[in-house]
């Protein structure tokens, strides 16, 4: 009840404060300073809940279509995060088809769930989880020819029996910087201040680099970036959220890499390692309100 009551609140917060996006934390002279010691950022993308199964403008061919060709960097990679038994995702053969894609050019596919829909892990008893993470890991590895080595839990949530689940199966789990908040399938999924959102966000993280707490791999910070690419809105705009983050990065006053995306598989897998959770117990920081709602329920 605990935890139903946080979710029903979070959403009941979220619809009363539509369109409200606080303003970007200002740069103080003192995180000016500090910045001037840390190694340039390097967005890593990551998409969650497809592959698309539509054979009707599939939004996650889109997205690949955006990253292999658009106007600030071509041939990015990314990591996407598999549904691979949802029958609207890879539990099609839209779906396999899209992971082979994926597959081919150099994208990481990581494990999200391999239930009929988006369940919560937590939600799943012993037996369940074990069957989901066996099937889901099989799926991967029966395209990519190597199981999985991420997870993303939906809904950001796991607790220690979960993460030590995924420990058993081979899996780290990879959270997020920033979110486009743009998971909402049905219904309104547009998202009009969707500049304002990532610049508030960035600004935010822009103080933990200046602080240190974020990791140098291969001379640059790997900051992660959460899309969904199953949202039409999100592929229609993935160009465009490209510049956005580009601009966001000089707006707060962050130093680019020279690329300042991924188009290496070898140093996008590298560095999505290095900003995995390594134990249950470790603080996290997520966008939004997630920590608020999981807060005290992890362990």
């Amino acid at each position: 009840m605990k935890q139903l009551f946080k979710v029903l609140a979070a959403i009941a917060i979220v619809t009363g404060l539509a369109g409200c996006i606080a303003a970007p934390i200002e740069m103080t002279p003192q995180t000016e300073q500090r910045l001037r010691g840390q190694a340039p950022i390097r967005f890593l993308l990551t998409f969650d809940d497809g592959p698309s199964a539509s054979s009707f403008w599939n939004p996650s061919m889109t997205v690949l279509d955006s990253l292999a060709s658009n106007p600030v960097q071509p041939n990015i990679k990314a990591v996407f995060f598999v549904q691979t038994r949802a029958s609207r995702a890879g539990g099609s053969e839209i779906g396999r088809e899209v992971m082979r894609r994926e597959q081919a050019e150099g994208q990481i596919l990581g494990f999200h769930t391999a239930t009929p829909g988006h369940s919560n892990h937590r939600s799943l008893d012993d037996v369940e989880l074990e069957q989901s993470l066996s099937n889901g890991t099989a799926d991967i590895a029966a395209i990519t020819g190597t199981p999985p080595t991420l997870v993303r839990p939906p809904f950001w949530n796991y607790d220690k029996r979960t993460f030590a689940a995924y420990q058993r199966h081979g899996l780290q789990v990879l959270l997020t910087d920033l979110s486009a908040n743009d998971g909402k399938i049905w219904g309104f999924n547009a998202s009009p201040r969707r500049r304002a959102n990532m610049l508030r966000q960035l600004s935010v993280v822009r103080e933990r680099i200046a602080l240190g707490e974020l990791p140098t791999v291969d001379g640059v910070i790997p900051v992660v970036v959460t899309f969904h690419d199953l949202n039409r809105y999100t592929a229609r705009h993935a160009r465009e959220y490209l510049q956005i983050l580009i601009d966001s990065a000089n707006t707060t006053g962050l130093k680019l890499a020279q690329k300042p995306f991924y188009d290496d598989k070898a140093e996008l897998q590298r560095a999505a390692t290095a900003r995995t959770v390594t134990d249950s117990s470790q603080a996290v920081q997520l966008p939004g309100l997630w920590n608020w709602i999981w807060d005290g329920d992890r362990h």
